[in-house]
């Protein structure tokens, strides 16, 4: 599966998020969902390769703008932070051999693939359920039973990994930006994306929580930067007053600055990839 069908296929899993009962934990988890898709987002509006494009190439340097600034750095790339070797299961493995491996392995699911380690589909702990279940309880779909049943009800009888198994497999390629791979691990909810090379072949996994760490940084390093950005554009006698704040994204700023340099500032810092907003509370001098 190409790098154009797999974003295909991941516009096609847009749906909304079901409601659910809230949890102590869930304000928090709403809360660097935003930040994470803010951060998609923005890094795709700040001149990612489009999805269809996976391979990374040097951007040649147009802008004839003179302001001095350092260069844009590569977006990091999903060679960059994908586990290797990549755990996988071949698609005769058994049933009981997949649990096995997914229990050492302490991951949800697994890559399937064939004797030339062509990734063929996933199989995942939801797979082994319904067919363990089926052989303690004998459950059948009703005759009116949901689609969805009885897609899992198609599975059951099944032995080894290629007939459990969910197929085709999304994967990414390593040249892909993590933009890229961050967008398509949301819009298909998948925690673990198999990393493939061109000719379909299995070279490693690259986790969401790995996605998110690249894409979103904590506020102290944003705040970091933001005073970077001060200290570059204000010269010497305003930076001291300039007072920067980083609340879960949010920066404000405080202080004087002439309105020019506030103006700058403010534009500079919205470009951030992790910065939600900015609220500029500068006074003119």
């Amino acid at each position: 599966m190409n790098t154009h069908e797999n974003f295909a296929t991941g516009t096609d899993a847009r749906r909304s998020v079901p409601s659910r009962p809230g949890s102590p934990g869930e304000q928090a988890r709403q809360d660097m969902l935003v930040r994470y898709l803010g951060a998609v987002a923005r890094a795709g509006q700040a001149g990612t390769e489009p999805p269809a494009t996976a391979v990374s190439a040097a951007r040649p340097a147009t802008s004839s703008a003179p302001r001095a600034a350092p260069p844009e750095a590569t977006p990091p790339l999903v060679r960059d932070l994908m586990d290797v070797p990549a755990a996988s299961v071949h698609d005769d493995l058994p049933y009981r051999d997949i649990a096995r491996l997914l229990a050492r392995e302490r991951t949800g699911a697994v890559p399937v693939v064939d004797a030339e380690d062509h990734v063929v589909g996933v199989v995942s702990e939801s797979d082994l359920l319904a067919k363990v279940a089926f052989d303690v309880s004998g459950h059948r779909p009703g005759p009116v039973g949901r689609l969805r049943e009885r897609r899992v009800y198609g599975k059951v009888h099944g032995e080894t990994a290629a007939d459990l198994m969910t197929s085709p497999a999304i994967t990414v390629l390593p040249g892909a930006t993590v933009a890229e791979a961050a967008w398509l691990a949301a819009l298909s909810r998948l925690k673990r994306i198999p990393v493939t090379d061109h000719e379909g072949r299995l070279v490693g996994v690259v986790r969401r929580d790995a996605l998110l760490q690249v894409l979103i940084r904590d506020d102290a390093g944003i705040r970091a930067e933001v005073e970077s950005r001060v200290a570059a554009l204000c010269a010497p006698g305003e930076r001291d007053a300039v007072a920067v704040t980083v609340r879960d994204g949010s920066v404000e700023l405080t202080g004087r600055a002439p309105t020019a340099t506030a103006e700058r500032l403010v534009a500079e810092i919205e470009a951030i990839t992790d910065v939600i907003e900015v609220k500029n509370l500068l006074d003119a001098d």
